[in-house]
Order: structure tokens, then sequence, then C-alpha cells
């Protein structure tokens, strides 16, 4: 079919952030959009029909082979945007990728991993992903075997091109995802390193939430004659909107407390609370444990196996609560979270919007709940004139304020501990496996090494001590050197000087020193010595 032509500046109508106005809308799906039949069935067994705003506006011109900047809230589909286009234009079953997707995050991309796998599960798409913390072994052998889509982080893309193991001579789609994020961790020059490697005739998408200025200078470098395409109007806050928003101005030392009956809340299901700190992280899931709550933390301390098996435990169901730093805030997509908890204030608008981006996922209804401390109320004033919130004065609460229970559905009576019939519910952590993936950087503590462990912890019996006697041809050295001078005297031949020395120096170790003086015992020398004086 013949796709619809647009402008090069590409923008979704007033209120098209609100789900209300694309169910009034005639929605359009993936076969309207030209995607091939195999991607478009591969996405129905999935339930995904009809597209979002920035899919149906970005899926014509990438189709096209067109370069492309994309802007979108999180959540709403930018994956498949570029994913589709992706799968349907590169040639399948070479050696060398032809397409390569650069993550800021290794969650963001095993995430981007496992969408493009779905879609291109019926066009047989071989997709790895490249990313630091697990063995390099795996990645090297896949990537000698062929694959179509590589998707990886700057540093390990890097590593495997200098290491040869990586050809990106036959890139022809180039996907910049989260750009934004990836110049708030630094990576920008590492994103230049891996474009340079890359041909100059290619396709180059680049999607993220939000647009800064060094973000536009590189698209202005690398990108020709981009189309921007941005599903929302200027008018609209770029806080999800169908996420409701509450701010509380609470004290640090009831915190836990309050966070311990807001999960009691009515409709509650799957629940992310952000940290600023790593150590935050442990001690409010460690906090949250005590009190009956399955949950588990996320951060850049803990292994890769470790943060893996726990956010599959949390896309499972097996632990309602996720504790994490901002290294979560990106590339989760679980669409049954419901909540979504700033534990302390965020240090930027965009951290906000992608932090609460983690529920109302898919057009879906959520809650974001924000503590802001006292110390922090002049930043989140910041970040509320920034996204044109109205919470410019968060209303100073407690966890017994009556407002607090009747904001979020909490039942009255609510305590600070889950009751014991309600703990159980969920299989909890534990019963997540954690995958031994030959982690770089880490001791291994599985398999064998955990049996060598083992071994070197067994106490061992005590050794008997030995008194060695020095020996020569069986027998005792001073023995063997004073049988050897006896037969050298009866044969009237000199005797060796080694066994001669030997003898000496036995005799020597052997002899009782005594004092003496004038040639006589001292004690007898100073007997004597003192019988002359009294004779005299």
């Amino acid at each position: 079919m013949s796709l619809r032509r647009r402008p090069r500046s590409c923008r979704a109508a007033p209120g098209s952030g609100d789900p209300a106005y694309w169910r009034l809308k005639a929605l359009t799906t993936f076969r309207e959009l030209g995607v091939v039949p195999e991607i478009a069935d591969a996405l129905e067994a999935e339930g995904i029909v009809e597209a979002f705003p920035i899919q149906e506006l970005a899926l014509p011109i990438a189709l096209g082979g067109h370069d492309i900047i994309g802007q979108a809230r999180t959540g709403t589909g930018k994956t498949l945007a570029f994913g589709a286009a992706l799968l349907q234009r590169i040639e399948h079953g070479g050696r060398e990728p032809r397409a390569l997707v650069v993550a800021p995050t290794r969650e963001l991309a095993l995430q981007v991993t496992d969408d493009l796998l779905v879609a291109g599960g019926k066009l047989g798409t071989r997709v790895l992903s490249v990313y630091g913390g697990r063995a390099y072994e795996p990645q090297i052998d896949a990537l000698r075997e062929g694959v179509d889509v590589v998707v990886g982080t700057p540093g390990r893309l890097l590593d495997l091109v200098k290491q040869k193991h990586l050809d990106l001579s036959k890139v022809g789609v180039l996907v910049l995802d989260e750009a934004d994020r990836m110049l708030d961790l630094g990576f920008l020059p590492d994103i230049e390193r891996i474009i340079e490697r890359v041909p100059a005739k290619r396709q180059t998408m680049m999607f993220s939430a939000t647009m800064p200025g060094e973000i536009v200078a590189l698209s202005r470098r690398y990108l020709t004659r981009p189309t921007n395409v941005r599903a929302e109007s200027h008018t609209e806050s770029e806080a999800t909107p169908q996420v409701v928003q509450h701010v509380f101005q609470a004290h640090q030392m009831d915190k836990p407390e309050m966070v311990a009956r807001l999960l009691q809340a009515e409709g509650r299901g799957l629940t992310m609370i952000f940290c600023q700190t790593k150590r935050a992280c442990d001690r409010v899931a460690a906090d949250l444990a005590k009190r009956g709550f399955d949950a588990a933390a996320v951060h850049g301390d803990l292994g890769q196996s470790q943060r893996e098996r726990a956010l599959r435990a949390f896309r499972n169901g097996k632990i309602g609560v996720l504790v994490a730093t901002d290294v979560a805030a990106r590339g989760l997509d679980v669409d049954d979270v419901t909540h979504v908890v700033n534990y302390e204030c965020p240090d930027s608008a965009d951290t906000y919007v992608h932090r609460i981006g983690r529920t109302g996922r898919a057009g879906k209804k959520g809650v974001a709940v924000t503590f802001v401390d006292w110390s922090d109320l002049t930043r989140w004033k910041l970040i509320n004139g920034t996204l044109d919130l109205p919470f410019a004065a968060p209303e100073e609460t407690y966890s017994t304020s009556p407002h607090f229970f009747e904001s979020l559905g909490i039942p009255a009576g609510t305590t600070g501990t889950l009751p014991t019939e309600l703990r159980g519910g969920r299989a909890g952590l534990d019963a997540e496996e954690l995958e031994d993936i030959g982690e770089t950087g880490k001791v291994r503590t599985h398999g064998r090494d955990r049996e060598r462990e083992r071994e070197r912890e067994r106490p061992r019996p005590r050794r008997r001590k030995r008194n060695r006697a020095r020996t020569r041809a069986g027998k005792p050295v001073e023995a063997a050197a004073a049988e050897a001078e006896t037969a050298a005297h009866k044969a009237g031949a000199p005797a060796d000087d080694n066994v001669v020395d030997a003898v000496a120096t036995e005799r020597k170790r052997s002899r009782s020193r005594r004092r003496t003086r004038a040639g006589k015992p001292a004690a007898q020398a100073s007997g004597a010595a003192e019988a002359e004086s009294q004779t005299a």
C-alpha cells in the first residue's frame, strides 16, 4: 500500500498524550503502516495490533530509509518505532551485523533485545546483546557464528571492536536509543568513536525522551537531513499525563513508615522505589523485608547476575517491590507497575520524568509519589517549574496524616508492618535462580569455585613434629665422618679434607665450651687467685 507523505517536521495532534484521545480516533495498525506480514503476525501474537502515536509517525519515514530524530515520553513504544523498520530493512543470514543499536544501560539493552526477538521471530532474526558484566567468550562465539542485529552498551561495543571480534563495516542501520541518558552518563565520546567505525552510507535513527543541546549538535553532525518526530504538542507537560502524581514534604526519619503504609494501598501492584544512593537502596530494601514485604534492591554495586535475577523476579511477579537507583530508570518495561515512589527527591526534571515513566506505560494508569525533604525544597521548586507542575509548595505530611491516607487510598488503621496473614503471597527473590554468567571483574562463587572455597574452609588435622637428624650414607653425619677418619688412618693415607672439616665441625658443635682463665677453668683460676691474695 502507498504510505502517506508527511512533512519534514511531524507532530501529533494536540491532546494526543491523553489515552481518551486515541480511543476516539480511529487507530492505525502496523499492517496499515506498511509493516511486512511476518513482523505484524509476530506482534499480533503478543497482542500488539494498533500503533502508538510515535510509531504511527515514525514508521512510514523509517521504512523509507530516512534519518529520524524521534522524541516521545518514556513508555510510549519508541522501541518498536525503530525496531519494526530496522528488522524489515536489513538483510538476514550474513555473518557481520547489518544493524547496530546503542543503549546507555545494560537493562535497556536487554529490553530492546527482547522486543526485537519478539518482532523478528518469524523472520529468524539473530539478535545479540553485548554489555559489560558478562563474560566475553559467549558474546565472541555468537559473533563468530554470525548475527543480524547487535544491541549493546558503548563500552563493551568498543572493546569488541578493538579486539577485532566485532566488525561494523556492513552496518546499514544505526540506532541511538535514549541518547540523552548516554549524554548524562558521559558516553558521548564513545558514541562518536562508534559512529566513526560505521559506514557513512547508512540510515541513522535517534530516539530519546528529551533533546538537550548536545544531542541536537550530535544529530546535526552525524545525521543526514533528519526528520524530527515528536508525538506530543508544546502545550502538554513533559511529565507522563496518565500518571496521577502526589508530592509530599516528608521527614527523613518518617519515610520508612510512610512507604510501608503506602505499599498497603488499595489496588497497589508492582511497585518501584527510587533512591539516590546505593546504600539507601540496601537500607530501604532491608527495612521493607523486616516489615514483611517481598522487596529486592538493584544498583551498581551488585553483580550483573544479581541485578538480572532481581529484575527477572520483579517482571515475573515473584517480588512486589523493587528498590533501585537510576540505573533501572531506563529500560525496565513492566506493564503491571502501578506505583512509583521517589523516596528521595530526584536531581533533575529529566530524572523525574524517567522515574515516573516506569508506571502508566502503554496507555495504562499509574500513581507516582514523591517525598521531598526540607533540604530539597529548592531543588524541587526548580523541577516543578521546569515541568509546570502544580506542586510548588508540597504539603507537610507524616505517616499519620489523614490526607496521606485519603489521597493514596490507604485503609484506615493501616500500620507500618504487613499483617502476618498477608505475607507470603509471592514466591520471593530466592525462588528466582541466580544465573552463572561468568561475570567480569567479580569473584565467581558458583560450581567448582564454591567447592574450592568449602575445601579451604574445612579444618585440617595437625601435623606431628619430626626430629630430623642429618645423615650421610644412611648414618648420622658425626658417625660417618669418624669412620672415614679411622679408615684413612689405618690405610696410612691422609684423610680427605672434606671429611676432616666435617669431623671438626661436628666436634665443635658437640663440644661443651667452658670458660677458662690462664689455661685453667674460670672457677679454679678465681679460687687460686683468692688463695694467693690471702697468703700475701
